[in-house]
């Protein structure tokens, strides 16, 4: 099949294009600017120039594809409404190309929270809130004739060449103190996914997830923060130290939040309607492999 993946040469996007390359799929990857080109390029896909708020772009891409993987996301501002919002925006005018084809369209989303604290499994749905517009916007197209299923990533997606999310920065943030702290009694739970796993995961979903599939891409269902904390100390050979709660925004900042919320998700309904299995190394597996602490940041 001829495949159009949003976010091509992104941490999660590339490594999906390899992965419906060596499986026998024809790739075309969107790109923004000429360093992303030539990264689609290199690694055999297609590129199609153009970004989450060119509409003609995407609309071709759509047009063109037996079926799209959304992966692409405006990450590093602190604008979250703004970003959901172009991303709601992004797949609806990619679902609106793919209504009544029976075509399908992957779109990553984020695993919830609930406030009770309990594992959260697949059968779980969400409120329309900011940050969780993607996922609604996309099952909604569903009932237009579009085979969408949305893969669930969890807090960590890990792997080498992570530089940008949270793993990354807590230990930027070790680094630039002298401790590696955490929250509270740091129990909340993280769940995490190493990336090539969840990237096979996209391939499975695209193939042969109906039509409304949610789906999780969780190896680890929930470490707690005091644990990867203390990975990061050994390594780095730095203390670890708990915040008081109500320091926490005050020494994290936006991760402040991000640290204190529980959030266990399962992929048990996952590996079981679809037979996908975490085969790479856990979070701290990886973590004990080195990479984060000899990466160039």
């Amino acid at each position: 099949m001829k495949i159009f993946v949003t976010g091509a040469s992104g941490f999660i996007g590339s490594v999906t294009v390899r992965e419906l390359i060596a499986a026998g799929h024809q790739v075309v990857g969107l790109a923004r600017s000429d360093k992303s080109a030539a990264s689609v390029a290199a690694i055999g896909a297609e590129v199609l120039r153009g970004d989450l708020d060119d509409q003609d772009s995407l609309r071709r891409g759509a047009a063109a594809s037996d079926g799209v993987i959304h992966t692409a996301y405006i990450h590093g501002g602190t604008d979250f409404a703004k970003a959901s919002q172009a991303d709601r925006s992004a797949i609806e005018t990619i679902g609106a190309v793919l209504a009544g084809s029976e075509r399908s369209l992957v779109v990553s989303a984020g695993t919830p929270g609930l406030v009770d604290g309990r594992v959260v499994t697949e059968d779980d749905t969400t409120e329309p809130t900011i940050g969780r517009l993607s996922e609604v916007a996309a099952l909604l197209l569903a009932a237009q004739g579009v085979r969408v299923s949305v893969i669930r990533l969890p807090r960590s997606v890990h792997g080498e060449g992570d530089y940008h999310g949270f793993v990354p920065r807590l230990i930027s943030m070790a680094r630039s103190t002298g401790v590696v702290s955490y929250p509270g009694d740091g129990s909340y739970r993280w769940p995490a996914v190493h990336r090539l796993d969840a990237a096979r995961l996209f391939r499975l979903a695209l193939e042969s997830a109906p039509a409304g599939t949610r789906l999780h891409a969780v190896g680890d269902e929930g470490i707690p923060v005091r644990e990867i904390a203390a990975s990061i100390s050994r390594h780095l050979n730095l203390p670890a130290a708990s915040v008081p709660l109500s320091e926490a925004e005050a020494r994290f900042g936006f991760l402040g939040r991000v640290l204190t919320f529980d959030c266990p998700s399962s992929s048990t309904l996952t590996q079981e309607r679809f037979g996908w299995h975490p085969k790479q190394p856990g979070l701290l597996a990886d973590l004990d492999q080195g990479h984060y602490f000899h990466q160039a940041m």
